[in-house]
This record gives structure tokens, C-alpha cells and sequence, in this order.
């Protein structure tokens, strides 16, 4: 290994990492959790989907092209949208069109202002900044957004009631509708909310963690990190309210009626 550098792993070295798994698998089975099953599958995709996304990204980073990066992107954020609805106990029309725009709106303008404005990145479309990046602020967004979506639509369901009688009495939808929507906004931003209070205490983040493993100076990967979450906060914030504030425009109509029939349950 070359000073700085990182020390290369090889099959070997990969298969006695994957002992691990096989210990948990074992745990499962002394313990008969009947957990192994869904370890075994997990891990056999974690090898696959990490193999063929490194891959991907050597060729990627190679090419340098911005057509070939927004295929990546947009491949990258539809996936996301998907994932923060599948994990959602309801739904509504339109609700995986409405995610994507807001990872979109959300996550490329949150990636590409910190890949311009701050720290610099020449040219714009360098993949191996923007692509990374923006994995990072997907990740985190579509948690919060799929926390928000499934506690604001459970909420505005099960308080049907309550939300009429205000309607009724002279309340807007958003009067009616806005304590459902700041409680939903506040849970959605709480995993990002945690990981910002014991960050470099209890837990250090994976973009320090490889940085510093590469060589560099800790507190140049810490000011990175700080950059980066930063960064994961502005997202996930702006993406819970959004997608809180969409709902709010589906499930009541102009005339500020609670359509509690657009609710639609998994």
C-alpha cells in the first residue's frame, strides 16, 4: 500500500467478511429467530447490487458526460421515489409522481449547490462528486419523506372528524390540515435530526469515515462532513415539508373539503 492510499481488498478478504453474516446466521438459528433466510437473500444482494454499482461507476466516471450522468441521477431518484412510497402504509394519486419531483427539486438543487457554490467542482458535471453526493442526500430524504407521507395521510385519515368539524365551523384546509402537517414535517425529520446531535460522538458518518481511511487529514474530512450534513439536513427538511404541503393539495379540493376517499390504503 502506497502512503495515503487504500489498502486494497480481494476475494479472500471479502469472503471472511462475509463470516460475519454467517455468524449472525448462526445467532438466528440458535435463537430460532428465522431470521437467516431473509440474511442470507440481503447479503447475496448487498454483493450484487455493490459489485455491479461499482462497475457502473468506473464506466461512468470515465465517460465524464453530462447526458450519461442525468441517466444516473434520474435513474438514481426514481429508485428513491419508489422506495420512500413502498415503505408508506398509504397512499394516494399521483403520490409516486409527486415523490420523485420532490427528490428532484430537493435533492439535485441541494447537490449541485454544494458541488458549485462550496466546494467548487470543475467541471459542474463531475461525476464522481455528484453521483456520491447525491446518493447520500437520497438516502436520508427518502426517509424523512416517507416518514412524513405516511404520518400526515394516517393522521388526516384517522382525524377525519375533527378536520370536518373545523371545516365546517370556517377553517381553511391548511387551518385544519396544519397541525397534521408540522407534527408529520417534525417526524420525518427526526432520523436527521439524531444523526446531527451524537455525529462525531457516538457515531462517525461513512464520507469521513472513507476520507480519512484514503489519507486525509481529519479535520479536512471533518469540515467535509459538516458540508455534507448540512447538506442532508437543507434536503430532507425541504423534502418532508413538500411532500406534506402535496398532500395537502390532493386530498382536499377547491373548496376546501376533506377527500378522505383519495386516501388510499396498501
Amino acid at each position: 500500500m502506497a502512503d495515503g492510499g487504500v489498502i486494497p481488498l480481494g476475494p479472500v478478504e471479502l469472503a471472511i467478511a462475509g463470516g460475519l453474516v454467517l455468524v449472525a446466521g448462526a445467532v438466528s438459528l440458535a435463537l430460532r429467530l428465522k431470521l437467516e433466510h431473509k440474511l442470507g437473500v440481503a447479503a447475496l444482494r448487498t454483493v450484487v447490487q455493490l459489485l455491479l454499482v461499482g462497475y457502473v461507476l468506473e464506466w461512468v466516471f470515465r465517460i465524464q458526460s453530462p447526458l450519461v450522468l442525468f441517466a444516473v441521477l434520474g435513474l438514481m431518484t426514481a429508485a428513491a421515489g419508489r422506495a420512500a412510497l413502498a415503505r408508506s402504509s398509504r397512499t394516494f394519486a399521483g403520490a409516486q409522481l409527486g415523490a420523485f419531483v420532490t427528490l428532484v427539486l430537493t435533492g439535485l438543487t441541494t447537490t449541485f449547490a454544494v458541488t458549485g457554490a462550496i466546494i467548487g467542482v470543475r467541471p459542474w458535471y463531475h461525476a464522481q462528486y455528484v453521483i456520491p453526493l447525491l446518493g447520500m442526500v437520497l438516502g436520508n430524504s427518502l426517509t424523512g419523506i416517507s416518514l412524513s407521507l405516511d404520518a400526515v395521510l394516517t393522521d388526516l385519515d384517522e382525524h377525519r372528524e375533527r378536520i370536518e368539524m373545523e371545516l365546517s365551523l370556517g377553517a381553511t384546509a391548511w387551518e385544519a390540515a396544519r397541525d397534521s402537517l408540522t407534527d408529520s414535517a417534525r417526524r420525518g425529520m427526526i432520523p436527521i435530526l439524531n444523526s446531527m446531535t451524537v455525529v462525531g460522538i457516538v457515531s462517525l458518518p461513512g464520507m469521513m469515515t472513507g476520507q480519512i481511511l484514503q489519507g486525509a487529514s481529519p479535520l479536512e474530512a471533518v469540515k467535509y462532513q459538516i458540508v455534507v450534513m448540512f447538506m442532508l439536513a437543507a434536503s430532507t427538511s425541504l423534502g418532508c415539508m413538500s411532500v406534506t404541503l402535496l398532500v395537502v393539495r390532493r386530498v382536499f379540493n377547491e373548496r376546501h373539503q376533506l377527500r378522505t376517499e383519495r386516501i388510499l390504503r396498501r
